[in-house]
């Protein structure tokens, strides 16, 4: 292995059974590489979709078992009602329910879903694993391999990047 660019084959690619020499092999590994980028924005992709997914649902967990006072007055109104028929209407006037209710402290974190939360994990091991291999064969230092990652990327950025969110960038 030369520690410059170079175009020249003879570079192990991952293995040292997968060491292009000819032509046709160091270009069969650059367009497997140039593939091999694209599938990593892919995956970059889908997690940005699983996120967004996620988000929404964490969201509606989180809505579903929070107070609010609104809702905590509405609950309140069908007793009101029946004290109506048993009390004077100087009484009633007195009762009045209370513009403050004590309430929990709203929700920062979403909350533990083990369901999405370990394939986050798993999803997010396996594209962090690909940029890894990625990054190996750009240590080759071999230019094709770099030019043909670096493509691939892009091509990969142009038909996924509108699916990926800030984390799985």
């Amino acid at each position: 292995m030369v520690p410059y660019l170079h175009f020249a084959g003879g570079d192990y690619l991952y293995f040292t059974a997968w060491t292009p020499t000819s032509a046709g092999a160091i270009a069969g590994a650059c367009i497997g590489l140039f593939l091999f980028a694209i599938f990593e924005r892919w995956v970059a992709a889908l997690r940005g979709v699983f996120e967004h997914h996620w988000k929404h649902r964490a969201l509606l967990l989180s809505s579903k078992y929070s107070s609010r006072s609104e809702d905590i007055a509405q609950a309140l109104e069908p007793s009101l009602k029946g004290k109506e028929s048993s009390t004077s209407s100087h009484e009633q006037e007195s009762i009045q329910i209370p513009s403050y209710l004590p309430r929990s402290p709203r929700r920062t974190i979403p909350p533990f879903v083990p369901s999405q939360d370990v394939l986050r994990g798993i999803l997010y091991a396996f594209h962090v694993f690909l940029g890894y291999a990625l990054m190996l064969a750009v240590m080759t230092y071999n230019a094709g391999y770099i030019i043909s990652i670096v493509a691939g990327l892009g091509v990969g950025e142009v038909l996924f990047g509108r699916m990926i969110t800030g984390s799985a960038h």
